[in-house]
C-alpha cells in the first residue's frame, strides 16, 4: 500500500451532538472538551494509519475559530498530514452543523503529534 493509500484509509470522521452537560456558562463548548475530542479523533487517525500502539507526544497549536453552541452537531475529521520516522503529525477539525439548517462552518483546527512505541514504552519505526 502507497503512503498516499494509507493516509486515505486512515481518515477519521466521527459526529456529535453537543449537549448543555458539555458547555460552559456561555452555552458554549467547554474548549477542554473540545482538546478532548480531537485528541481521541486525532489518536484514531494515527492508529489506523499505523496498526500500532500510538501515543500523544505533543498538542501543536489549536486555533478556536467560532464558538461552538449547545444543541448543534459537531463533525471531527482528523487526517494525518506528516509522517516522520517514529512520529506522526495528525490535523483535526471540527466543523458546526445547526441540527434544523443547512450549511456547516470550520469552527476549531489544530495539530496532533505521535510517536509508535513497542511494549517496552521505546519509540519503533511508524510504518513496519
Amino acid at each position: 500500500m502507497t503512503l498516499e493509500e494509507r493516509i486515505s484509509n486512515s481518515k477519521t470522521s466521527i459526529f456529535k451532538a453537543v449537549f448543555p452537560n458539555t458547555t460552559n456558562h456561555y452555552d458554549t463548548l467547554f474548549g477542554g472538551t473540545a482538546m478532548h475530542m480531537m485528541d481521541e479523533v486525532a489518536f484514531i487517525t494515527a492508529t489506523r494509519f499505523s496498526r500500532q500502539i500510538m501515543v500523544t507526544v505533543s498538542s501543536d497549536r489549536i486555533d478556536f475559530k467560532k464558538p461552538i453552541p449547545a444543541g448543534t452537531i459537531v463533525e471531527l475529521i482528523g487526517k494525518v498530514s506528516h509522517v516522520g520516522n517514529t512520529s506522526l503529525k495528525v490535523n483535526v477539525e471540527i466543523y458546526i452543523e445547526q441540527m434544523y439548517a443547512e450549511g456547516r462552518e470550520l469552527a476549531v483546527h489544530g495539530d496532533f503529534t505521535f510517536v509508535a512505541i513497542d511494549e517496552n514504552k521505546k519509540p519503533v519505526q511508524v510504518i513496519k
